[in-house]
């Protein structure tokens, strides 16, 4: 399959929003009930490291970061989602947008990107690890789900980069 990967813009949300529903309705992907309108999701991502998977017109995955905090200290600590379309799952997508992911997020000052997943997603976390991604542990009944208030708890992963340790 052919494809690029190329920064999101305002003319994918249709399809990174299709996606992204997905991941909702999946009950393994995210706390959120409710597709935020582009405006809304825009405003909180860091635009130069969001990212989408194309192979043609058709987005078949994403990849965008959240700053973690407005504090300075924490400026180059953000956090990633990735979703990869249903039909598209198990082919390499994610790998390929979280290895993209991280050059950027250098490039832009990144040093830590960390990663919330929920324990049984176990596909996402194979990925996390697959892409040098270490687990920090796991945070118990961090949050309930929306509509069920079901406790749900949350891997906790983390990438450094390794000019962190020097």
């Amino acid at each position: 399959m052919e494809f690029e990967i190329k920064q999101m813009q305002q003319e994918d949300w249709s399809q990174v929003a299709h996606i992204y529903k997905q991941g909702i309705d999946s009950g393994d992907s995210t706390f959120e009930s409710e597709v935020p309108s582009w405006e809304e999701w825009s405003a909180s991502h860091n635009t130069p490291c969001n990212l989408v998977l194309k192979s043609g017109e058709r987005v078949l995955g994403w990849i965008a970061l959240t700053p973690v905090s407005k504090r300075c200290v924490f400026s180059g600590v953000a956090e990633l989602s990735v979703y990869i379309d249903q039909d598209y799952q198990g082919q390499g997508i994610g790998f390929q947008l979280l290895q993209r992911v991280v050059e950027v997020a250098v490039s832009h000052g990144f040093w830590t990107l960390e990663s919330g997943v929920f324990p049984e997603n176990i596909a996402s976390l194979k990925l996390h690890k697959k892409c040098g991604f270490r687990t920090v542990g796991t945070r118990q009944k961090i949050g309930k789900m929306p509509g069920t208030g079901r406790w749900r708890d949350v891997v906790l992963l983390e990438y450094r980069t390794k000019d962190v340790y020097q």
